[in-house]
């Protein structure tokens, strides 16, 4: 279970670079142009840009880890299934605070966020149900081979 755990958190990872160098940093840098005031030009320090894109690429990376973290905390048994469904309406008001930290000042950009870290959540339940079901059976399987 590590290994594709492994190569699905590294995947994750990058996708979610590749979203944000794709679709957030041009929207949030549009919404930087369109703040600055008339008759300023938008020179930018090459080391703050940087160190923005890198932190930006960071923090969606991690955010969008969430179906790794979800899977493995029901594998361990630390969570049930059911609890994370119930907890479905928490993790919605999570992601939407979240994305209001990470993501420059802008609605779009934290919508953009938001909706994928739930999107993943809700993948990262399926996954997790479908784990538990199939531990239950090779348990159950297990327990009747031991039976005979």
């Amino acid at each position: 279970m590590a290994l594709p755990l492994l190569i699905a958190a590294v995947l994750l990872f990058y996708t979610g670079c590749a979203f944000a160098y794709f679709l957030i940093l041009p929207a949030a840098f549009h919404f930087l142009t369109l703040v600055t005031p008339p008759g300023v030009s938008m020179m930018t320090d090459i080391g703050h840009y940087l160190s923005f894109v890198l932190h930006v690429f960071f923090a969606f990376g991690l955010c969008f880890e969430v179906p790794v973290i979800v899977v493995v905390l029901a594998a361990m048994g630390v969570v049930s299934v059911a609890k994370l469904r119930s907890a479905r309406r928490y993790v919605i008001v999570g992601a939407f605070v979240v994305a209001a930290i990470i993501t420059p000042p802008d609605v779009l950009s934290m919508t953009l966020l938001a909706v994928p870290m739930v999107l993943l959540y809700e993948i990262g339940v399926l996954v997790a149900a479908m784990l538990v079901r199939q531990k239950a059976a090779r348990a159950a399987q297990h327990q009747d081979e031991n039976e005979r």
